[in-house]
This record gives structure tokens, C-alpha cells and sequence, in this order.
């Protein structure tokens, strides 16, 4: 035994030793992470052969660079680049925990604008295990610091420095073949990084999205007015007539858009601990004067909040990665809900209780023509008054109010809740309900949060009762994103009281709720399938706006013959005959896996598939090219930045000077009706 071991010590001590040690260790917690930290979705022995064997290459081409150095320098050089390559495998199994998606250039560009507050965040999102993949690293020092491993000094050829790195790029190949084999298409349609990842590798991932994302800078260089061609042929092949019957209803009326912070359709009507945990939300979506909708998706990618915010006042699709918020969002044109209204007499206002840099706001916000941005800067602080990402709801609405009450009327005002938002930490003097008993510390706050963000709505509404405000206005309530994540199917299953989670109750579990109320509205519980995209069109119709001319990718939920697909990010989509996630096709109305297609129904889904594919494929054409600039609707007049400041300063004499006698504040004859507004929230006692 003691013979054996010193073999190993002494081919350890060698710079081919060392050098295959290292590529081993590398692979073998690669490995680790991708079967314990991601979900990647592998079916079938090919799948699972070349997620064993993809961080090969790779391995062999970044650990080669060191064997192009000698003596100690090759080794230290070789560490680094352990520790490196582990430290972004580390960062993208924090990431993916939460997001279900892979780390991007574009999204790290705009890191900036989503970094404060993320502490909570990353502190409840790390696991011991993660700290795993730098134990090779670790192992590799301790090794060379304790003299175990001898640092070999002799010269190593540099002709078997550059077959390794031959042989790495043979391998490459070979693996790309293979997979491209298995998966047509690979590297040219797909929307889902898991296939990547999957198929060639994190660091093959990582080149070929670096690649993409200097591709994506090139396309707007070199975009012109007849790259709209397809995109208006688009638009003449699939949009629909809007339903006449509620064509104008809300005409001239103003318009609140709640944002449900990370509210899932489940929580409609769910009950814990002997209670509703969203009493007012409940009654509202079964009040007659309410369009509800019970078969409505986010469709959210890496932008989540931001793409949500995007879809609902564009109807435009977030990106493959990272925010257009962030990287478009200074400089592309939009012709967006706040524009749209603007030119059409409405007062345009969005309040969100963080700073206004988050998801570059401050900047989009002024590309979508907003006329005011209330923003943490408006508020006042206080101790307790802040929760992670902002101001808590019940603090928020009610300080907003006071500045709803200034706004010439009609407006168009978008208030945006923070509160529920993952961890779902909330101090105890304002818990109301206990956490569930899943065992999932992030799932278990989940209704806590979601009863305090419910109060803080309940509170508003009275508001707008007392004020009247609520007799001339609509009401639109809808959830951003999930608020859990697939990667809690276990505590989801306790949650829903289901014997487990699949991949189909995921897809279905991404409903999240939309409803619009307004007195008089011919109401009820409307089954058809839409998403965040059919939002404006949606609106619009409801408030008269002629739609018929603009670059819109969804279509008004309540025309009669419009097409219920419902497309995912990744390229999903659920229709209410069938379900697609991944490379599985189900019966909607069952749950059931279709397994044995017809041939009319492989037409039918290759068909839905082709429609999911354009339009995405057409809206990231629109935002990366910045496409807009070259077209406008009859009568749009693109938003004058120039003239736009969200300063305090400047806000408020602009509020001042407006000497409007349509503002509710003027209505009252210069009163003000804050003292109308009542809350429980301890922290303003």
C-alpha cells in the first residue's frame, strides 16, 4: 500500500500528472453540479453521454494554457483558472437556483441596475454543498503548499502543449457533431440555455453566449427601415379584431395598474391556517364588475420583473437573456402604453419604492414616455419602513396617494408592490398569518408576504372609495412572475396537497392572475389562454384607442377568434389543447405525456412550434435592431426626452404649476383627502 502511494506522489509530481489530476477533479465536480444543482432536463442515453463527457474539451483547452509555461508559473497559472472557471460554475448555481436559467453577458452589462438589496437574497439562496466546487482548488493547493506534490521543473514540450490543445478542439468538435446530431438547430433556434449546457458545456455555454451577445450589438448597427419588413407581414398575417362589445367601455376613465409582486394565480381563494390568505384580492376578482382571467401566464425570462413591466406596456417580449429594460432600454425607441395615453390627454405616472436606477428605470421610463417616476426619492424614510427592495406595500401605497391626488385627471398611474418578493421575509408586528409547514424556508414565508401585500390593497381600495375615485377609474391587478420556483417541487406538492410535481403542473403552475374592474364593466371569469403580451392590446381596446396600425405581438384577451397560445421564453408554450415543455408534448386538459403523436397532431404541434419561434424570434428582431425607429403608427409622436426629469425638485413644480382643476386635490376645492386614508401599518404609529 505504502508502494502504491508513492507512485501516485511521484506521478502526481509530474507536470502530465499534475496536469490530468487537475482536468479530472475539474470534471468530476462539473459533474457533481450538473446532476445536484441544476435541472437540466436529461432524457435519454445520448443526452446523458454527452453531459458526461462535454466538460472535456474545454477542460483540456483553458488547464492547456498552463502547460505552455514552466516551473512555478505553470502552476500558479493553472490554479487561477481553476478558481476562476469554479467561481462563475459557483455563480450560476446561485443563479439558476432561483431564475432556472444560466448567467449572460447582457445580464452581468446591467448588473448595476439590479444589484442593491440582493444581500437577503444570496444569503438564502446558498447552500453549504455549493462551497464544493472549489474543493478541487483547495485540494490542488494544499497538495503543492504541504509539498506532497513536487512542482516539476523541467521543460515541457511545446509540442505536447499544443496536442493537448489539438486534442481538445478535436474533442470539441466531435461533441459538437454529436449534438447537433441528437438536437438540429442546437446553436441557431434554441431559447432554452439547459440545451447548451447540456449538450456542449457551462464554458461552451459561456463562449457562445458572449458570441451572441457581440452578434446582437452588430444586428442594430446594421439594421435599416427593411429589416421591418417581416415584422409587418407578421403583424397583417396575425392580428385579430378586437371584441366590439367592449370597445370604449372605460373611455376617458383613469387607469391604475397594480403590479402583484411575484403572485402566483394559485393564491386566488387558497387558505392557511383557517383563513383566506387574500381576502380583498379574492373579492375583487369575483366582484360582477370584474374581467378575471383564470388561464393567464407570465411569460417572463431573465428579466422577470422588467420583462413582465415590458410585455404589459409593449407588448413586446423580454430577450433570450438579460433585460431589455437595462441594455435597450436608454436608448431604443418604444412606443409604449405611457406614450400611447399621453398623446391622448391622460397624465402618465409609475411608483415603485426602491431607487430609481433598478431595472434602469429612470431611463426607460423616459424612453416609454412617462410623464412622472415616483421612486424611493419621493418617500420618506423611517426605521422598518424598508423591506429588500423597497418601501412595505402598506407604506408605499398610502405615501403614493398623496402624490395620485395631484395628478390631472384622467391619468394613467402604475404602482408597483415590493413586499412579496423573495426571500418573503417579513418582521413579526406585521405577520398576520402563520408561515406553512412545507419545511422549504423559501416557500414557507410565502403566504406571509402575500397577506401583508393583500392588506395593503384592501387599504388603497377604501381609499378610492372615500375619495370617489374608485367610481371613475379602472383597475388592473396582475401578478409579474412566479413567486416559486420549479426548483421546490417537493414543498410545492405539500403546498397544492398534491402527491408530486411535474414538469406539466410547473408549466401550469406559471399562471399568475389578471383582472380589470371597473363599476359598470360586464364582468366575470374568463377561461381563454393569454399571457403579459395581450395586456395593451387588451387596455387599449377598453379604452377606445385605435390599435389597428401598431408592432403589438399579443392580441385583446376578449376578442372572440384570437389564437390561445401562450408563448414561453424558452420556447414553450401551453395552448388548451396541448403543453410543451422541453421536448414533451401533454394533454392540456389532462396532465397526461403524449407519447404516441398522430400524424395530424405532429402537423398540428410543428405548426404551433413555428408560430412560438417567429413571433419570439420577430420581437427580439424588433428590440435588438431598435426596429421602432423606423416605423410609426398614424399619429404617434415619439416621447421628447429632453423634456422628461424625474427630479424631486422638478417634479413637484411641475405638479404645482399644472394648476389643473381635474386633480382630485382641486376637486376638493385645494384640500387634500389624505386624511381619509387609513392603515394598520405599525410602522406609521
Amino acid at each position: 500500500m505504502k508502494q502504491i502511494g508513492h507512485k501516485i506522489q511521484s506521478g502526481l509530481s509530474t507536470r502530465w500528472g499534475f496536469f490530468l489530476f487537475a482536468v479530472a477533479l475539474f470534471w468530476l465536480k462539473t459533474i457533481y453540479a450538473y446532476q445536484t444543482k441544476f435541472n437540466l432536463g436529461v432524457k435519454g442515453g445520448m443526452q446523458a453521454f454527452l453531459m458526461t463527457i462535454n466538460p472535456i474539451p474545454t477542460t483540456l483547452l483553458l488547464f492547456g494554457i498552463a502547460l505552455f509555461m514552466n516551473g512555478r508559473k505553470s502552476y500558479i497559472t493553472l490554479i487561477i483558472i481553476d478558481l476562476i472557471t469554479s467561481t462563475w460554475l459557483f455563480a450560476n448555481i446561485l443563479y439558476y437556483r432561483e431564475f432556472s436559467d444560466f448567467l449572460t453577458f447582457n445580464l452581468m452589462k446591467g448588473s448595476g441596475a439590479v444589484s442593491n438589496n440582493l444581500g437577503k437574497s444570496i444569503a438564502g439562496i446558498i447552500e453549504y454543498s455549493d462551497f464544493l466546487v472549489f474543493a478541487d482548488v483547495l485540494l490542488l493547493i494544499i497538495l503543492l503548499a504541504t509539498k506532497l506534490v513536487k512542482i516539476d521543473h523541467r521543460v515541457f514540450m511545446k509540442r505536447n502543449a499544443f496536442a493537448i490543445t489539438g486534442l481538445a478542439v478535436v474533442l470539441f468538435g466531435a461533441n459538437l457533431g454529436i449534438a447537433e446530431a441528437d438536437r438540429s438547430g442546437l446553436l441557431t433556434r434554441t431559447f432554452d440555455n439547459n440545451y447548451i449546457v447540456k449538450y456542449l458545456g457551462m464554458n461552451a455555454y459561456t463562449v457562445y453566449d458572449g458570441v451572441k451577445t457581440t452578434k446582437n450589438n452588430a444586428i442594430k448597427a446594421n439594421a435599416d427601415s427593411s429589416s421591418m419588413s417581416s415584422v409587418l407581414k407578421y403583424m397583417k398575417d396575425n392580428r385579430v379584431s378586437p371584441n366590439v362589445e367592449y370597445t370604449g367601455v372605460a373611455k376617458g376613465k383613469n387607469v391604475f395598474v397594480i403590479h402583484l409582486e411575484s403572485f402566483q394565480q394559485f393564491l386566488i381563494d387558497y387558505k392557511w391556517d383557517g383563513q383566506e390568505v387574500t381576502p380583498n384580492i379574492n373579492k375583487l376578482y369575483h366582484d360582477q364588475n370584474t374581467l378575471s382571467f383564470d388561464n393567464f401566464f407570465n411569460q417572463v425570462g431573465q428579466g422577470k420583473t422588467a420583462d413582465a413591466e415590458l410585455m404589459l406596456e409593449n407588448s413586446l417580449f423580454g430577450l433570450p437573456e438579460g433585460a431589455a429594460m437595462v441594455t435597450q432600454g436608454t436608448t431604443n425607441t418604444f412606443q409604449a402604453a405611457p406614450s400611447i395615453l399621453d398623446q391622448r390627454g391622460y397624465t402618465t405616472a409609475s411608483f415603485h419604492g426602491d431607487v430609481p436606477s433598478f431595472w434602469n428605470r429612470d431611463n426607460t421610463y423616459k424612453s416609454w414616455g412617462y410623464d412622472y417616476f415616483f421612486s424611493s426619492q419621493y418617500f420618506k424614510e423611517g426605521k422598518g419602513y424598508n423591506v429588500g427592495y423597497g418601501l412595505k406595500d402598506k407604506i408605499f401605497m398610502k405615501d403614493s396617494a398623496q402624490y395620485i391626488e395631484q395628478l390631472p385627471q384622467p391619468f394613467y398611474a402604475k404602482l408597483i408592490t415590493v413586499t412579496n418578493h423573495y426571500p418573503y421575509l417579513l418582521d413579526k408586528q406585521n405577520q398576520s398569518i402563520a408561515k406553512t409547514d412545507t419545511g422549504d424556508d423559501t416557500v414557507d414565508g410565502y403566504v406571509q408576504t402575500a397577506k401583508y401585500l393583500d392588506q395593503s390593497i384592501g387599504e388603497f381600495l377604501a381609499w378610492l372609495q372615500k375619495t370617489g375615485l374608485d367610481k371613475n377609474s379602472m383597475l388592473v391587478l396582475y401578478g409579474d412572475h412566479y413567486g416559486i420556483s420549479g426548483n421546490h417541487k417537493k414543498a410545492v406538492a405539500k403546498l397544492l396537497n398534491m402527491d408530486k410535481f411535474t414538469d406539466f403542473d410547473n408549466a401550469q403552475f406559471q399562471k399568475v392572475p389578471f383582472m380589470v374592474h371597473m363599476d359598470g364593466l360586464k364582468g366575470g371569469i374568463n377561461h381563454t389562454y393569454g399571457g403579459e403580451i395581450d395586456v395593451l392590446p387588451t387596455l387599449l381596446n377598453l379604452l377606445g384607442v385605435k390599435n389597428d396600425d401598431t408592432i403589438q405581438f399579443g392580441s385583446d384577451l376578449l376578442a372572440p377568434n384570437r389564437n390561445q397560445t401562450v408563448a414561453f421564453r424558452n420556447g414553450d408554450f401551453v395552448t388548451p389543447e396541448y403543453t410543451k415543455v422541453g421536448s414533451t408534448y401533454y394533454d392540456t386538459t389532462n396532465g397526461k405525456a403524449l407519447t404516441n403523436l398522430t400524424a395530424a397532431q405532429k402537423k398540428q404541434l410543428a405548426a404551433i412550434g413555428e408560430h412560438v419561434t417567429e413571433e419570439l424570434s420577430l420581437s427580439d428582431k424588433v428590440i435588438t435592431g431598435d426596429l421602432l425607429r423606423f416605423y410609426t403608427p398614424q399619429g404617434f409622436k415619439k416621447p421628447d426626452k429632453s423634456k422628461i426629469s424625474y427630479k424631486v425638485k422638478d417634479a413637484k413644480a411641475k405638479l404645482k404649476d399644472s394648476n389643473s382643476k381635474t386633480s382630485v386635490i382641486q376637486q376638493n376645492n385645494g384640500k387634500s383627502m389624505m386624511d381619509l386614508y387609513e392603515t394598520d401599518a405599525p410602522e406609521l404609529k
